[in-house]
C-alpha cells in the first residue's frame, strides 16, 4: 500500500494527513499556530512557530498512523495564501513576523496605486485587485519598514516567499527557494500570461528581484526532505494554494465545474479551463493550477463572513452555546418572517468590495425572536455565495450544472438546501470533507506515479448527498428581492 502525506498549512492550524491510495484517511494530526493583532488591521504569525508546528504534526501523524517515513510515497503541500514571510538566506531565520493574508497595513500604499490610475493595468496583468489582501504591498512594507532589510534585499541575502516557499525551504534546509505558481499568482507581481515574475511591476514597486522565489508547476518534483528530519527522505511533488488545492480535491477538472468551500468566509472558485477569464463584476481571475505544462485558469470569488457569522451568534448574541446547535434553533421557525441579516461585519468582499459596509439586521417585528435571527444568519451565507455565482456566470457563458461543496459549515443540511433553492442547481456534498489536503496529496499521487492520470483521481470523489432545488421560481424571486433590498441598506454609499 502507498500512503501520500498533506501537508495542510493554515491560517489558525497546522495539519497533517496520511492518505491512502483511494483517498481514505489513515491518520490525522493538527496544532493551532497563534495570531497577533499589533495594531488595528494588523495580522501576523511567528514563522518559525508555523513552521515548528508543520514539522511537529507530520512526526505525530507518522506515529498515529503507525507507519514510517519511508512508507510514504510522496508529500503534498496546501498553504494560507498571500501570506507573506521575509528570511535571511545564510541563516534561515525569518527576518520579520510572517504577515497574514487578512492583513490590511498596506492599504495607504494600495490607495496611492489606485489613485495614479494602475488599477486597470495591474488587473491585465495579474487578474487581481489592487488590494492590501496580496503579497506585493505586505512586501513593500516590509522592505520600507524593517531596519536593514532593504539594504540585506540589495545585497542577495534576503528572500521573500509565501508559505509553501518558506514549508520547502525548512523541509530540504536551505536547498529549494521556489514559489508554486498557483500561490505566485496571489502575490501581485506574478503576469498571470506568462506566469513569470512581471519586470514591470517589480520596478513599479521598487522590489529587488534578488529576493523573489523560481516559480514552479503545481506537480513539480521539488526535492527530497533533507536528511535527518524524519528518518527517511520523502519527495515533495505537488504544491497548491488552499483554495486551488480544495478545487483540485473536488475533481473540477473540467471548464464550467465549480466548488464552494464553507469555512470562517467562503471561497467560490469556478474552472474556466485554459483561458484566462475576466471578469466584469469584481472577481478575480487566478491560475487554478499547472500540470504537464499546461495551465488551468479559474474565477475567484471571497465571501468574508460565512462560519464567523455562527460565532458571532454563539459570542456576540449568546443565542447559541456551541456552532452545532444553530441548525436546530433555526429549524424551529418555518422561514424567517421576513427577517434579513446581511454580514458585512468587516464590510462586503466578492462581488460588491464595499469595505465600509456595515452589517445590518432588518425587518424584524414583535413576533421575532432567536430563531428568526438564527434563519435568516444560515440563509445570509447561502446569498452571499449567490450574489459570487451570478456575478461568476454573467462573466462567462458556461452555465453552472451543480456546486461541489467542502469546509466545516457544508455539513448544515438545512443551509445546503437553502442553498441548492437559492441558485437552482444541484449541490453535491462529497463523503470526504478534507477537500483541501485531498487535493495536496493528490497532486503529489499524480507527478509520483500513484496515479497516471486526471481520470484516476476523479474515482476518489464520491456523493454522500445531493441537495436538489426543491422551491418554486416565485418564492426563489421574492428571497433574493429581500436580500437585494437589504443590501442596499448596508451598502456605504446609500
Amino acid at each position: 500500500m502507498s500512503y501520500l502525506l498533506a501537508l495542510d498549512q493554515g491560517t489558525t492550524s497546522s495539519r497533517a494527513i496520511i492518505f491512502n491510495e483511494q483517498g481514505k484517511v489513515q491518520a490525522t494530526a493538527q496544532r493551532e499556530t497563534h495570531i497577533q493583532t499589533p495594531h488595528s488591521g494588523w495580522v501576523e504569525q511567528d514563522a518559525q512557530e508555523i513552521w515548528s508546528s508543520q514539522i511537529a504534526v507530520v512526526q505525530q501523524a507518522l506515529a498515529t498512523a503507525r507507519i514510517l517515513a519511508k512508507d510514504i510515497k510522496a508529500i503534498g503541500l496546501t498553504n494560507q495564501r498571500e501570506t507573506t514571510v521575509v528570511w535571511d538566506k545564510r541563516t534561515g531565520k525569518p527576518l520579520a513576523p510572517a504577515i497574514i493574508w487578512q492583513d490590511r497595513r498596506a492599504a495607504e500604499w494600495c490607495n496611492q496605486l489606485i489613485q495614479q490610475q494602475y488599477l486597470e493595468r495591474i488587473h491585465q496583468k495579474t487578474g487581481l485587485r489592487i488590494d492590501p489582501y496580496f503579497s506585493a504591498g505586505k512586501l513593500v512594507w516590509l522592505l520600507n519598514n524593517i531596519n536593514g532589510l532593504r539594504e540585506l534585499a540589495e545585497q542577495g541575502h534576503a528572500a521573500f516567499g509565501t508559505i509553501d516557499s518558506w514549508l520547502i525551504w525548512n523541509l530540504t534546509q536551505g536547498a529549494e527557494h521556489v514559489i508554486e505558481a498557483s500561490n505566485a499568482s496571489r502575490t501581485m507581481l506574478m503576469n498571470l500570461h506568462t506566469q513569470t515574475w512581471d519586470e514591470e511591476l517589480l520596478h513599479l514597486f521598487n522590489i529587488p528581484a534578488s529576493v523573489l522565489p523560481k516559480i514552479i508547476s503545481s506537480d513539480s518534483y521539488v526535492a527530497d526532505t533533507a536528511e535527518g528530519l524524519l528518518g527517511a527522505t520523502i519527495p515533495i511533488t505537488g504544491i497548491l494554494g488552499d483554495q486551488q488545492s480544495a478545487l483540485f480535491g473536488q475533481s473540477c477538472f473540467e471548464a464550467g465545474t465549480a466548488k464552494n468551500t464553507y469555512g470562517t468566509g467562503c471561497f467560490t472558485l469556478f474552472n474556466t479551463g485554459p483561458e484566462v477569464q475576466f471578469s466584469t463584476n469584481k472577481l478575480l481571475s487566478t491560475l487554478a493550477w499547472k500540470v504537464e505544462n499546461k495551465s488551468t485558469f479559474a474565477l475567484e470569488g471571497s465571501v468574508f463572513m460565512a462560519g464567523a457569522i455562527v460565532q458571532w451568534l454563539r459570542d456576540g448574541l449568546g443565542i447559541i452555546h456551541s456552532s452545532a446547535e444553530v441548525e436546530k434553533l433555526a429549524r424551529q421557525v418555518e422561514h424567517t418572517d421576513g427577517v434579513v441579516l446581511v454580514p458585512a461585519f468587516t464590510g462586503l468582499g466578492a462581488p460588491h468590495w464595499d469595505s465600509e459596509a456595515r452589517a445590518l439586521l432588518c425587518g424584524m417585528s414583535r413576533g421575532t425572536n432567536k430563531s428568526h435571527i438564527a434563519r435568516a444568519a444560515l440563509e445570509s451565507i447561502a446569498f452571499q455565495v449567490s450574489d459570487v455565482l451570478t456575478a461568476m456566470q454573467s462573466d462567462i457563458s458556461q452555465p453552472l450544472k451543480e456546486l461541489r461543496v467542502d469546509g466545516g459549515a457544508s455539513q448544515n443540511d438545512m443551509l445546503m438546501q437553502f442553498q441548492a433553492d437559492i441558485l437552482n442547481v444541484p449541490v453535491l456534498r462529497p463523503k470526504l470533507l478534507e477537500s483541501t489536503a485531498w487535493g495536496a496529496a493528490a497532486m503529489a499521487g499524480l507527478k509520483s506515479g500513484v496515479f497516471s492520470n486526471l481520470d484516476e483521481i476523479a474515482q476518489s470523489w464520491q456523493l454522500e448527498r445531493a441537495f436538489e432545488p426543491k422551491m418554486q421560481n416565485d418564492e426563489r424571486e421574492m428571497h433574493l428581492h429581500k436580500w437585494m433590498a437589504a443590501l442596499k441598506r448596508a451598502k456605504s454609499d446609500l
